[in-house]
């Protein structure tokens, strides 16, 4: 009888001590939420996060997210999309430098539905992780913009730059 009464108790102990509630261990984590839909929105925080890392393991400093390059990356990310296909970075970082940014860099891409499948694509394309590594960036903006209608789907502008004078 009082075997039972000991599982029971033993039970509810264990259960009380969950750290992860049910709910939050069934979430997608945002890097891997698809961008495929209208009111996707990337995780700049998560993004800033994930490529943070990557530069800390290369000796590199954090990033941090940047009013103002977030605001030009979404509007390259539309300008994109309405274009339905990618921009020319040259031309857009030419543009981001006249604005007043320092040392801009840019990885403007298309394709990738998650943010994961981004990270990835840029880590092995030299030309894109040059931008991931840059050492004079401090700043990061990133954004998606979704074209249905497209071959390409999801349109992606990752913006960094040095800080401000």
């Amino acid at each position: 009888m009082k075997q039972p009464l000991l599982f029971s108790l033993a039970a509810i102990t264990l259960a009380a001590c969950q750290s992860t509630p049910p709910v939050a261990r069934n979430q997608t984590p945002s890097f891997y939420a698809s961008m495929a839909k209208a009111d996707a929105v990337v995780d700049a925080a998560m993004a800033r996060d994930m490529i943070s890392a990557y530069r800390r393991n290369k000796g590199l400093g954090p990033l941090t997210v940047d009013p103002d390059l977030q605001a030009a990356a979404e509007a390259e990310a539309r300008a994109m999309a309405a274009a339905d296909k990618p921009s020319s970075a040259d031309a857009f970082k030419a543009r981001l430098a006249a604005a007043g940014f320092r040392a801009p860099g840019a990885n403007l891409s298309a394709g990738y539905h998650t943010l994961a499948e981004a990270f990835s694509g840029w880590r092995e394309s030299p030309q894109h992780d040059r931008v991931l590594t840059d050492p004079q960036a401090s700043r990061i903006g990133i954004a998606t913009a979704y074209t249905p209608s497209s071959k390409y789907k999801v349109y992606w502008a990752l913006v960094v730059a040095a800080d401000k004078r």
